[in-house]
């Protein structure tokens, strides 16, 4: 007695050699349950990566002391809209399979996702000890302007990163309405952000950081 492959799944009965059209239909389905479910895996091995690392590369440069579980970037608001945007991908799945078929458009999604955190992972890097989670709002020693690398191109590298890596997400997963909502609502909260971040950073460098804002830009569409 041996367990085998037919057409209608597995069954029991005596050893003989599958069908290939049994074993056709298996290695199929297979394959296309894969094929669906890819991005989904690629999209949480993207959070789990991002957030690890975030962490990682602020203990690395601040020293264990000097970081928290908020150093995670996790918020209550972030796991609302990444529920949000796990639902709309298995309701679209069920009703609307074809949506989730668009390889052009999860490939699209992977590079614009692979981007956004090579630069933000840049800004880190490069402005090293000069960059903090939290909006600095009085002036520390070892706190210095940085002009270079990726900040020669953008201000504010770091949230240029994280805009382009969190719609790479959505894109990835050919979630339509996330994909505006991710956008909409990380673009709002950048652009209250920046002009509060620039309001110290004018003070801690006066006219520097004046020339220098008027040659680079920021970084995140429609905010000078």
């Amino acid at each position: 007695i041996s367990a085998t492959f037919t057409s209608s799944g597995l069954a029991v009965g005596k050893s003989e050699k599958p069908t290939h059209r049994g074993l056709d239909f298996y290695i199929q389905g297979s394959y296309f349950s894969f094929r669906k479910m890819d991005p989904l895996s690629q999209f949480l091995l993207a959070i789990l990566f991002f957030h690890s690392s975030e962490y990682i590369l602020a203990a690395a440069i601040h020293g264990m002391s000097n970081v928290n579980v908020k150093s995670l970037l996790v918020s209550k608001e972030y796991v609302l809209a990444m529920i949000f945007a796990l639902l709309e991908y298995f309701f679209e799945l069920l009703l609307f399979p074809g949506l989730k078929e668009h390889l052009w458009v999860c490939n699209l999604g992977l590079a614009m996702l692979v981007v956004g955190e090579i630069v933000r992972k840049l800004a880190v890097v490069t402005a090293g000890r000069s960059f903090t989670h939290l909006i600095r709002v009085y002036h520390e020693d070892h706190h210095k302007l940085v002009t270079s690398g990726v900040y020669a191109f953008v201000r504010h590298p770091s949230y240029c990163g994280f805009l382009i890596w969190s719609v790479g997400t959505q894109i990835m997963l050919c979630n339509p309405i996330a994909t505006v909502g991710f956008a909409v609502v990380v673009w709002r909260f950048f652009v209250a952000r920046i002009p509060y971040e620039e309001y110290f950073l004018r003070q801690f460098f006066g006219a520097d950081y004046e020339e220098y804002a008027r040659r680079v830009p920021s970084g995140v569409p429609f905010v000078m």
